[in-house]
């Protein structure tokens, strides 16, 4: 083994895709939570019976993210062999 397997590269690449969309879901709840949620509660204004800053940051959130995760794992992910290579077994 002359160097870092190609598998690892991968991962990290993966890895680094998946704590970008965790943080992206962060900021899109804490913005949504907290821009919208920090008025006084008489001047809420409401979507489907929710508040809006609820309705944002948690309904509209997690779709976007459901959205974005499936998209990213169908055309960004790849599938990667955990067998070792026949070459190596030699």
């Amino acid at each position: 083994m002359n160097g870092t397997d190609w598998r690892f590269k991968i991962a990290h690449r993966e890895a680094l895709i998946g704590v970008g969309l965790a943080l992206f879901n962060f900021v899109w709840w804490f913005g949504f939570a907290y821009g919208m949620g920090s008025a006084p509660v008489e001047e809420y204004t409401y979507v489907f019976g929710l508040p809006a800053w609820f309705f944002y940051s948690c309904v509209v959130g997690f779709l976007v993210i459901a959205v974005l995760v499936i998209v990213i794992v169908k055309f960004f992910f790849v599938e990667v062999p955990f067998d070792e290579e026949e070459e190596e077994k030699r």
